[in-house]
């Protein structure tokens, strides 16, 4: 493997996300069971991991897992906010916020993982409650954000859901080539 191939293999351990086409209601069914189960995986792969494991970067140049496992919650509360959002208002404008000044505050750089493991197990059981109530054309409520323009649930739903897998095998894949 080339250098290039291997750090973005690194970066992008199951691959970049690639939007569904068509995106069917079992493929919807299936990426919400992937967003429920999600806290219980990350917790199973992080647990009894040392302070020198959870400070150290899944790859060079990249975020510790311990920033890895804050981030998640910081990305799926915008996630769960933005569905809300345009579950309540026609089309609204969300906001962006930028994950890699997050990643460097002191709680993402310091805080102990259960924080966040307990934060993101609460977020998803509300947010799964959300997704299973959702009618069809509820799936189908929009929001703008301003980066990446226009934004259906349906499709959101399956973006969070390879978000969550994604950074899950960032942790997984550094366990297995480090041998823990």
């Amino acid at each position: 493997m080339m250098p290039h191939e291997e750090s973005e293999q690194l970066r992008y351990p199951i691959g970049k996300f690639a939007m569904s086409q068509p995106l069917t209601d079992e493929q919807i069914e299936q990426h919400i069971l992937s967003i429920a189960g999600l806290p219980a995986r990350l917790q199973e792969a992080v647990a009894n991991m040392t302070q020198e494991q959870l400070d150290t970067p899944y790859r060079e140049g990249g975020w510790t897992v311990r920033q890895v496992i804050h981030h998640l919650p910081d990305s799926h509360l915008n996630g769960y906010t933005r569905q809300k959002l345009a579950l309540t208002e026609d089309t609204p404008t969300i906001r962006p916020y930028n994950e890699g000044e997050w990643a460097k505050l002191p709680d993402s750089l310091q805080g102990a993982p259960d924080i966040s493991l307990a934060l993101l197990t609460a977020l998803h059981q509300r947010w799964v409650l959300l997704l299973k109530s959702l009618q069809p054309e509820q799936l189908e409520r929009k929001f703008i954000h301003p980066e990446n323009g226009e934004q259906r649930i349906r499709e959101h739903i399956e973006l969070y859901a390879w978000h969550g897998e994604h950074h899950l095998a960032h942790i997984t894949e550094l366990k297995k080539r480090r041998g823990w």
